[in-house]
């Protein structure tokens, strides 16, 4: 997560994310699941700007939504406050700076400015990434000196995916999502990620979602993925929630197919869908994979690799 300073505040990248492996455990007397999942970050981000306001409000303002064939780079089309984004005090980020600024004892409020490039409703974490970027730029702006163990405790109570956004890279989360096991320094990974027209609910993804008798576990592929073999890492891709995404969006099929008949070392769901992504070799191979996946239109394309 890159955060620098302008000339009215601070502004913060906040990156996308893939689960390269997702089971789920259990099913825990909060109404969340218990989780083991392995999860990086790549070079798609939404960026947050954050100006203090000696006014005392939370003002929100969104621009973008994700443009059709996207590169990665290419700047969000400016579409003030998209309808599918609460831009209120349901919105994530709202929520997150008006919570630091209370555990905090701020008084003054601050203007936000979120240019969205993440896709919504598409398992790959931007509203979490979007909220950890708030309580970074709130205690950066304010001058709290929180340790990120701090903003963790935070992060947790605003959602499962929000903590692991703070760990600036790979990690395994468990629990809820909220323990977080920071993975070390990895080499680049290269992907294509495709999200296809429609979205898909959290809630009904996992609500139709059984737990199994003998779960997987993350350490093969943590392993694998350690040394750098891409090779057994593209094998050992899962993610428990697929066949229900399956069976909910027409897309997952659709992009299975699509994907497997490209030369990935393995291809998968992220999170709880609908976002699609192929392990690659290289960028070039991710490039090359994107361009012939656009050509036959099964959603906004992405080349990206592995980021901090």
């Amino acid at each position: 997560m890159l955060v620098h300073r302008s000339t009215v505040g601070v502004v913060v990248q906040a990156p996308a994310k893939l689960n390269l492996f997702f089971e789920v455990l259990g099913k825990r007397r909060d109404g969340y699941h218990e989780i083991e999942t392995l999860m990086v970050p790549i070079g798609l981000s939404d960026t947050l700007s954050f100006e203090e306001d000696s006014g005392g409000q939370i003002v929100f303002e969104c621009l973008g939504t994700c443009p059709e064939d996207a590169t990665v780079g290419v700047p969000a089309i400016r579409e003030t406050n998209p309808t599918t984004l609460p831009v209120g005090d349901e919105n994530l980020v709202v929520r997150a700076v008006d919570l630091i600024r209370r555990r905090a004892g701020v008084e003054c409020g601050a203007k936000l400015r979120l240019v969205k490039r993440i896709p919504i409703a598409a398992g790959l974490g931007g509203g979490s990434s979007d909220a950890a970027a708030a309580l970074v730029a709130a205690n950066e702006a304010w001058q709290l000196g929180w340790p990120r163990s701090d903003l963790g405790q935070l992060a947790a109570e605003l959602g499962s995916d929000v903590p692991f956004f703070l760990a600036d890279g790979a990690a395994v989360c468990r629990g809820r999502g909220e323990r977080i096991e920071p993975i070390e320094t990895l080499g680049t990974m290269a992907f294509v990620v495709v999200r296809p027209p429609e979205g898909l609910s959290t809630a009904a993804v996992y609500q139709r979602c059984e737990v199994p008798e003998k779960p997987k576990h993350v350490d093969p592929i943590l392993q694998f993925l350690q040394r750098g073999d891409w090779v057994r890492v593209g094998r050992l891709l899962f993610n428990r929630l697929q066949p229900v995404a399956r069976e909910l969006s027409v897309w997952i099929c659709k992009l299975e197919d699509a994907l497997g008949r490209e030369d990935c070392l393995g291809h998968l769901m992220s999170g709880s869908g609908t976002c699609y992504f192929g392990l690659c070799r290289h960028m070039r191979h991710a490039r090359r994979v994107a361009r012939r996946l656009r050509a036959i239109g099964v959603g906004t394309t992405y080349a990206v690799q592995t980021s901090r």
